[in-house]
């Protein structure tokens, strides 16, 4: 229920800010962008939030540094570091697909992999801030970096289709 004001306030900057931006770039340039605002929301719900509610407390708790030292769950078989694993790649493949779309097809695999490596860092130093029950591991900037890949990847596979449906996008009136 706390993650309510979270996106009250997301939905409101979308609206006030965003869409109008968009909206004057044309259909496709609409679509696109707010197809990425929603996957960044529920990835902000997943990771970060409560995150205004949260705001006043930040400092009633104790700031747990980033685990350093990568998959240290597998190898001492704690927790389910597997649905983990699977989950921050899946988390991060949308990322690296739709960037590509934003950007006009101005990037490559290396600027996915720095993006996709700029997002998860700044949700994983964030979230024992946030919230004392989150922690951060180097293990999630691994796999959420490869999942930007994969979406990359996809991209990549689908570029004349998504060529093709934009351009579509782009003639409705």
């Amino acid at each position: 229920m706390r993650e309510l004001v979270d996106f009250i306030v997301l939905f409101i900057l979308y609206i006030f800010v965003f869409y109008r931006r968009w909206k004057l770039k044309g259909k496709d340039v609409l679509l696109i962008n707010t197809i990425m605002y929603v996957y960044l929301s529920f990835v902000l719900y997943f990771t970060l939030m409560p995150i205004i509610t949260s705001l006043p407390f930040i400092f009633n708790h104790s700031y747990v540094s980033m685990n350093l030292v990568p998959f240290i769950d597998v190898s001492h078989g704690r927790g389910d570091f597997i649905r983990q694993v699977v989950l921050n790649i899946i988390m991060t493949i949308p990322f690296g697909f739709l960037l590509p779309l934003i950007k006009n097809r101005k990037i490559n695999l290396i600027k996915i992999v720095l993006y996709t490596f700029l997002l998860s860092l700044s949700i994983e130093l964030l979230q024992p801030l946030i919230n004392d029950f989150r922690s951060s591991d180097i293990t999630d900037l691994i796999t959420n970096v490869l999942g930007g890949i994969i979406g990359y990847t996809l991209y990549i596979m689908f570029k004349p289709l998504t060529t093709k449906v934009l351009k579509s996008v782009k003639k409705i009136n």
